[in-house]
């Protein structure tokens, strides 16, 4: 990719700071240099001598320094000295004592362990969670992710995975067995007398009823006429059979009503007792019948195929989405406030409740002890791998301005110390001579 198309960075300062002391290096081995080449000139007479020692083993120092400096990184002047280049050389085996490094002192699961139990991050979070401005800003956070999310979701998949959920346990739901535990329940405690009070109740009202009775009334005089219309026709010169079939259906009515009275007053009636057999077999028929059961089974099988339970499965979703969608757009959301409420609830049961601090911590260490277990050597080897396949020439380079620029005040020391040892080793020849 052309420079045209990517603006130049800008310049790292690292690299004019380096260039900068390493000139500085330079000038002082060059000042050296004269200084050694002048007392000569000089004869090393007097002063000249005392010059011409320290300039001597100043230049010695600063170029065994500036030797050892170089040798770190590449090859002094580019000759094939031994043990020079030592980074790009060791860049392998810098890489795995790196990464070990890094695994048993930065990631050794007891330190990291000792330094979350010192943190209390449950009681930081209950800290944090316990201020109306946070939980509202996380509350606000999840109401933004939510609805990205409903934008994003594909509506058509979750249809058809809703779909297939819902379908798949159904055919795996025992109907008949669920049908004969909800029976059961029903006969618990007499649940199933009293409902059967109210189904006689609500017939009684129904019979009462004048429509009822006129009903009634119409059908008995029908079936009359059908059935019997010469002797019909002979009663109605006596009575109207209309007038008949009205007394008729009032007596039916009160008789059953009457009857009704009966069962619901008596505990132990006739009817009640076959009503009690027949459900307790019912409900065992559904445990056991493998008739029944696959005839409940049928039924099943034909409500899961059926269209309107596809349609209506299928529907769940768009009424689900419109629902969620039409109360997080709006800044009262209903679901956000909620959301708020229990996170600061959250928070100010766990600043007060030092046995929930406690449970939750637990639950943290135990987690990044497993998390740490798992990425210890999955780290290292990501890190002996980076470094590895970095080019040698990136590796030297940000090596060297990294640390470069200090390494060069190793050769304004070797110049100093050995110039100092230069005066000091004539000093003794001096005074060895007298």
């Amino acid at each position: 990719m052309n420079s045209s198309a990517n603006p130049a960075s800008p310049p790292d300062p690292r690299r004019t700071q380096l260039r900068r002391m390493k000139t500085l290096a330079l000038v002082l081995l060059l000042a050296m240099v004269a200084g050694f080449v002048l007392s000569h000139a000089m004869g090393q007479q007097g002063i000249w001598a005392w010059v011409a020692a320290f300039c001597e083993a100043a230049t010695v120092g600063a170029l065994a320094d500036w030797f050892a400096v170089v040798a770190l990184f590449r090859r002094p002047m580019g000759l094939p000295i031994p043990h020079t280049a030592i980074l790009p050389r060791g860049k392998d085996r810098l890489a795995d004592g790196l990464a070990v490094f890094i695994r048993d002192h930065f990631l050794a699961p007891a330190a990291l362990l000792d330094k979350l139990r010192m943190f209390d991050p449950a009681s930081r979070l209950g800290q944090w969670l316990a201020q109306p401005e946070q939980s509202r800003m996380l509350a606000q956070m999840a109401r933004g992710w939510v609805l990205q999310a409903l934008d994003l979701l594909d509506e058509a998949a979750v249809r058809r995975a809703i779909q297939r959920f819902v379908v798949d346990r159904l055919h795996h739901w025992n109907a008949a067995a669920t049908a004969g535990e909800v029976l059961a329940l029903l006969t618990t405690n007499d649940r199933h007398q009293k409902l059967l009070d109210e189904g006689l109740l609500r017939l009684g009202r129904w019979l009462d009823n004048e429509k009822v009775k006129a009903r009634a009334s119409a059908l008995i005089v029908r079936y009359a006429q059908r059935e019997w219309p010469k002797l019909v026709g002979t009663v109605n010169w006596v009575k109207p059979i209309d007038e008949i079939g009205d007394s008729l259906a009032d007596r039916l009515a009160r008789a059953a009503i009457d009857e009704l009275q009966q069962i619901l007053s008596t505990p132990e009636h006739p009817l009640r007792r076959d009503y009690e057999t027949w459900l307790r077999d019912y409900v065992q028929r559904l445990r056991s019948d493998p008739t029944l059961a696959a005839q409940v089974e049928a039924l099943k099988q034909q409500a899961i195929e059926h269209p309107a339970l596809k349609e209506y499965v299928q529907g769940l979703w768009t009424h689900i989405h419109a629902a969620l969608r039409n109360d997080l757009a709006r800044e009262d959301s209903t679901l956000t406030a909620h959301l708020e409420r229990s996170l600061q609830a959250l928070g100010q049961s766990l600043t007060q409740d030092p046995a929930l601090r406690e449970a939750l911590n637990q639950h943290m260490l135990s987690a990044s002890e497993k998390l740490t277990t798992r990425l210890r050597s999955s780290v290292t080897d990501h890190i002996a791998s980076t470094m590895k396949g970095w080019d040698e020439r990136h590796l030297v380079e940000q090596l060297e301005l990294g640390v470069g620029r200090d390494l060069q005040y190793i050769r304004f020391n070797g110049t100093l110390v050995g110039g100092l040892i230069g005066l000091l080793l004539h000093a003794l020849s001096v005074w060895m001579a007298h």
